[in-house]
């Protein structure tokens, strides 16, 4: 009688985790996720906020483009701001754990890289995940000086409205069984 009633209690148990473990799954599932900005551009460490085209760039940052150029580089850093949105008429707050995500520039796959912090996201209330994205333009993308300043205020700088930047990307819901991936990769583009 013990031994049923233990195990009785061990399948409830078993049930109500599994039972949790989907609901979260479900939450993570139905969280939105789109691009909401991408700024804090540099190349080769000058801050492209203050470029809007190529004759707004100094004679020392002109040596600056050169110099990274003639050393075959041309270090892009910028922030892509991700908007993650649980619904409202979710009932349960999801927890992702990791954001595992591959960068995609004018559709062609440049960097990817893993955020491994806790979001935590209640229902209705949209949180940023800022992804900070580091890669060598010249690695990528051919072209002269001005052509690769072009790109880079298209993706990290003044006109990046008007940039094809899209993440694909994986995230990790904590649950009561341990954490799960997103069943699916999902690409994330602006919300225009």
């Amino acid at each position: 009688m013990k031994r049923q009633l233990a195990l009785g209690l061990l399948l409830a148990a078993s049930a109500a985790g599994a039972c949790a473990t989907l609901q979260q799954i479900a939450a993570l599932r139905n969280v939105e996720f789109a691009i909401e900005g991408v700024g804090d551009g540099r190349l080769a460490g000058i801050e492209l906020t203050r470029v809007r085209s190529a004759d707004d760039v100094s004679a020392v940052d002109a040596a600056r483009f050169a110099a990274a150029l003639a050393d075959d580089e041309l270090p892009l850093e910028f922030t892509v701001d991700v908007r993650a949105e649980n619904p409202a008429e979710n009932s349960t707050t999801a927890r992702m754990v990791r954001f595992a995500w591959t960068l995609l520039l004018d559709d062609r796959e440049t960097v990817g890289g893993v955020i491994d912090r806790e979001v935590t996201l209640p229902p209705g209330e949209p949180q940023i995940v800022p992804v900070r994205v580091s890669l060598n333009l010249v690695e990528f993308f051919d072209g002269n000086t001005q052509e690769l300043l072009n790109l880079a205020l298209r993706f990290a700088g003044a006109r990046s409205e008007s940039a094809n930047v899209k993440l694909r990307a994986t995230p990790t819901i904590e649950t009561p069984l341990g954490p799960m991936n997103y069943p699916a990769t999902i690409t994330i583009v602006g919300n225009r």
